[in-house]
């Protein structure tokens, strides 16, 4: 059957499972908005306010949902606004397919007007990008985009559409839902030499990274914990790979980490790491990260292995299926001492942790926001001290349900990212957010009011840019540069100019009021929270620096 190359690319998302997109209309793919007029009750199109937001909507709905999230985006600015949203998703892993229209393939490379090039620009920001000059190619490359980005560690890919490869028609037959590429499997060899190397450990610690929800191996590692008895420590792309509720997860180590499970990851002497990569904010100063430990690496990227911290044994191959081995090949251990020594750690951390303050402190609205939403809430985060807060005392029980941005730290996330979640998963979702992030991609709340989201946006409202002014505090004379913001911003009545509700708060009493009202409200809600300028996030390992300069209060 012979259909134009929009209809191709809409009948191919919808072949391969796609039931919502994001996006914004624009010149250059108006044939592509018809194809999903006439379509639009097969797949839901969702506009944004900017496509940037779009992008981090789709971000947001890959890791709330495990599927490949697709943004689509007119050329030249169109294209260009989702670069940083892509960064995002290349950073984190996070599965998506971008649909970009260019113009007509007889006027590229014309300077013509809303022209760019869109493939040379994110090269580096995509785990593969494609210009398809043949509408007759359309459909297949459609289809290895989205192999590509689900297989091995996930990522973006773009496809770029020039004009008329839309407009012209070619054969189009249904085919199934494309598989990711078989996985790499640890050698036997390796799985034993892990296997010995934990026979051998006296104090063993598990950290785990992102790396383990994408192989769905969360419940292999309380399991595997839980046979060597050791201590889990998580990144913060790890959070959700194990319930905070289980008493071997020590919680979130590297810069702003919690006391006890950093101290323990140092004092370990085997680290297991699952599917995390060693980034700098999770190691500090590496000539001294982990020295008196053994180091296993199991990660599906082989290009991880290595290239931070030098390891003692690198396995490369899925996650998943290194951990059942494992687990199968080592006897049940017991490390009395290790428990005790740790026990020391966590009661180190509670007596020597830094009191906030203020009348209204982060940690007592993290905590009230808890205790109000199921533990299947969607949590999103913007980046800052509230992302901090939020993931030190946010309690977390089913995997992805925390949306943050962690490798490229994209102030602006958040909003968008909350809106795919809570489109993903049909639940009522919270974000967490600071004035200063807020402010980047606010204008999505337009598309939060229009969709009609049930999603909490929680403002830690400092009146500064409070992470960047912590360090101007701690490591610039408190040369406070164009962080306090003198803004005059009233976010409630900025809430009820977009059609939501908005509350001001400055105490819990007031607080716990906005809560109930918020989770009895059909869309969206802003909830304004006074907190101090000067309140930091604690404990801190200055940057370059190791354990022993941890700051705790």
């Amino acid at each position: 059957m012979k259909i134009t190359g929009s209809d191709i690319l809409v009948e191919t998302l919808i072949e391969q499972g796609t039931e919502v997109v994001f996006g914004y209309p624009g010149g250059q793919v108006l044939n592509i908005y018809d194809s999903l007029y006439l379509k639009a009750d097969r797949i839901k199109h969702v506009i944004t306010a900017h496509e940037q937001g779009a992008a981090h909507a789709a971000d947001g709905y890959a890791r709330a949902s495990g599927k490949v999230g697709v943004v689509i985006a007119t050329s030249g600015p169109g294209a260009t606004n989702l670069v940083t949203g892509l960064a995002n998703a290349m950073l984190d892993s996070v599965p998506m397919v971008a649909i970009t229209g260019n113009v007509p393939c007889h006027l590229l490379g014309r300077d013509s007007f809303q022209e760019v090039d869109i493939v040379g620009i994110t090269i580096p920001v995509t785990k593969h990008n494609f210009m398809v000059t043949k509408t007759e190619d359309l459909a297949d490359t459609i289809r290895e985009a989205f192999r590509i980005a689900k297989s091995g560690r996930p990522g973006p890919v773009l496809v770029d559409i020039p004009k008329d490869v839309q407009i012209n028609t070619a054969e189009y037959e249904v085919q199934d839902v494309v598989k990711p590429f078989e996985l790499p499997k640890a050698s036997q060899e390796d799985i034993e030499k892990a296997a010995a190397m934990i026979a051998e450990s006296k104090k063993p610690y598990i950290y785990i990274g992102g790396g383990v929800i994408s192989a769905t191996a969360e419940e292999y590692v309380p399991a595997l914990a839980d046979k060597i008895d050791a201590f889990v420590g998580c990144s913060i792309m790890g959070i959700t790979a194990m319930p905070d509720s289980n008493p071997r997860k020590l919680g979130m180590t590297g810069m702003h980490g919690s006391a006890a499970a950093s101290k323990a990851k140092n004092s370990a002497d085997l680290v297991i790491t699952l599917g995390a990569r060693f980034s700098d904010r999770a190691t500090g100063n590496i000539s001294k990260f982990c020295n008196d430990a053994k180091i296993i690496h199991i990660d599906v990227d082989a290009a991880e292995i290595g290239k931070n911290v030098s390891v003692d044994l690198g396995i490369h191959g899925d996650v998943r299926d290194a951990l059942e081995r494992i687990i199968e090949k080592v006897s049940p251990a017991s490390h009395p001492e290790w428990h005790e020594e740790v026990k020391k750690l966590i009661k180190f951390a509670e007596d020597n942790a830094a009191k906030q303050i203020g009348a209204l402190t982060p940690y007592q609205i993290i905590e009230t926001v808890n205790s109000y939403l199921p533990a299947d809430t969607p949590v999103a985060t913007d980046v800052g001290q509230h992302q901090m807060w939020a993931a030190q005392k946010y309690k977390f029980e089913i995997a992805r349900t925390f949306l943050t941005s962690g490798g490229l730290g994209t102030m602006g996330f958040g909003m968008g990212a909350a809106i795919g979640g809570c489109i993903a998963t049909g639940k009522r979702t919270v974000l967490f957010t600071g004035d200063g992030s807020f402010g980047m991609n606010l204008n999505e709340m337009a598309t939060a009011v229009s969709q009609k989201l049930p999603v909490i946006i929680v403002i830690l409202n400092n009146g500064v840019l409070g992470m960047v002014r912590q360090w101007q505090k701690a490591f610039y004379n408190e040369h406070y540069s164009q962080t306090t913001l003198e803004r005059k911003t009233d976010f409630p009545a900025l809430a009820r100019a977009f059609g939501a509700d908005g509350y001001s708060v400055s105490n819990i009493e007031q607080l716990n009021k906005a809560m109930t009202a918020a989770v009895n409200t059909n869309g969206p809600v802003i909830i304004d929270c006074a907190i101090d300028m000067d309140e930091r996030v604690l404990p801190m390992i200055p940057p370059g620096g190791s354990i022993e300069n941890m700051i705790l209060s």
